[in-house]
C-alpha cells in the first residue's frame, strides 16, 4: 500500500513540478509574502478535487466533451496574455519588495489563483485524465491509494514553493531584480499563450 501511494506521490511530483503559470504565481506571491496560505490552500485543493474526479471516472467525460477543453484553451490564452501584459507594466516601473505600496487584496490574488488553475486545459489532462486512468489500473479500492500520494505531492509542492520562496525577500528587496522577476514571469505567461493559441498541449 505505502508503495502504491509513494507512486502516486512521485507521478502527481513529476507532473506538477514544471514552469507553468500557476507555479510562477505561487512563487511570486511567496516572494511578496502575500496571501500565501490562501494561494496555497487554493491550488491544494482544487488538484484534490481534479485528482479525486479523476479517479472517479470524470476523466472519462472530459474526453467525451472535447469543445470543453477547446473553450478552456482560449479563454486561458487570453487571460495568459493579460496576466504577460500585467507583468511587461509592472517591469517599467519596479519596487523593491519592502516598498510595495498596493498589496492586493486576498479576494483579488485568490481570484487569479482560481483562474490560472481553473482556465488551464492542460491540468484536466494532467490530473483528471492521466492521473484518473493510472489510478484507476490499480483496482476499486487501492486506486484511491494512489490517488491519495498523488494528492500529497501536490500539498506538498505547493506548500514548499508558497513559503521556501521567502528565501528569495531579502534579494528581491532590489528593485532591480524585481523587474527581472517580472519579465520572466510574463515571458512565461506569453509562451504558454502561444502555445495554447497554436494548439500545442504543452502547460506546466
Amino acid at each position: 500500500m505505502w508503495t502504491l501511494a509513494g507512486t502516486g506521490l512521485l507521478t502527481g511530483l513529476a507532473l506538477i513540478v514544471a514552469i507553468g503559470a500557476q507555479n510562477a504565481f505561487v512563487l511570486r506571491q511567496g516572494v511578496r509574502r502575500e496571501h500565501v496560505g490562501a494561494v496555497v490552500l487554493v491550488c491544494m485543493a482544487s488538484d484534490a478535487v481534479l485528482i479525486l474526479a479523476g479517479t472517479a471516472g470524470v476523466g472519462a467525460l472530459v474526453q467525451a466533451v472535447p469543445w470543453l477543453l477547446e473553450v478552456l484553451r482560449w479563454g486561458g490564452a487570453l487571460y495568459l496574455l493579460w496576466f504577460a501584459v500585467s507583468s511587461l507594466r509592472a517591469a517599467l516601473r519596479p519596487q523593491g519588495l519592502m516598498a510595495e505600496q498596493a498589496p492586493r487584496t486576498a479576494g483579488s490574488v485568490i481570484a487569479t489563483t482560481l483562474a490560472l488553475t481553473w482556465l488551464n486545459p492542460h491540468v484536466y489532462l494532467d490530473t483528471v485524465v492521466l492521473l484518473g486512468s493510472l489510478a484507476n489500473q490499480h483496482g476499486p479500492d487501492a486506486r484511491w491509494v494512489f490517488a491519495a500520494g498523488a494528492v500529497a505531492a501536490s500539498v506538498l509542492w505547493f506548500t514548499a514553493l508558497g513559503y521556501g520562496a521567502r528565501l528569495l525577500a531579502r534579494v528581491l528587496a532590489d528593485p532591480k531584480a524585481w523587474r527581472v522577476v517580472d519579465v520572466v514571469i510574463a515571458v512565461v505567461m506569453a509562451v504558454l499563450a502561444v502555445r495554447l493559441i497554436a494548439g500545442s498541449d504543452v502547460w506546466g
